[in-house]
């Protein structure tokens, strides 16, 4: 596997862990449907969250929720409206990122950006 795999992987790993920590029930990581995915499906009290998961070690060249395009988001809306086809009677969802930067020789910062509209 490819470093920057690995990383993204593991990344997501942390992202579920961090998600259950804090009261999510993660119901599937890296949903895939045709060329469309979704890294993280989650529910938490009545709503179901379709999570785009973005890891960057820290820089000065921004942010990880910064490199989350608007194709990327239009792509993660159209899966996740596959996902609702196939999986129906869900009343709430939302969109959200979570974003993990890892800093050398410190915990990584999570940072979850809730009900995102592009």
């Amino acid at each position: 596997m490819a470093l920057h795999n690995k990383f993204g992987a593991d990344g997501e790993a942390l992202a579920a862990a961090w998600l259950e920590k804090n009261g999510y029930q993660v119901k599937h990581r890296n949903w895939r449907h045709s060329y469309y995915e979704i890294d993280i499906v989650a529910t938490r009290n009545k709503m179901l969250h379709f999570i785009e998961v973005k890891c960057r070690h820290h820089s000065s060249m921004g942010y990880p929720e910064d490199s989350v395009t608007k194709r990327k988001f239009r792509n993660l809306k159209r899966a996740a409206n596959r996902y609702l086809q196939l999986n129906p009677g869900h009343q709430w969802i939302q969109y959200d990122i979570l974003s993990i930067t890892f800093f050398k020789g410190k915990e990584p910062e999570f940072f979850l950006l809730e009900d995102v509209f592009m």
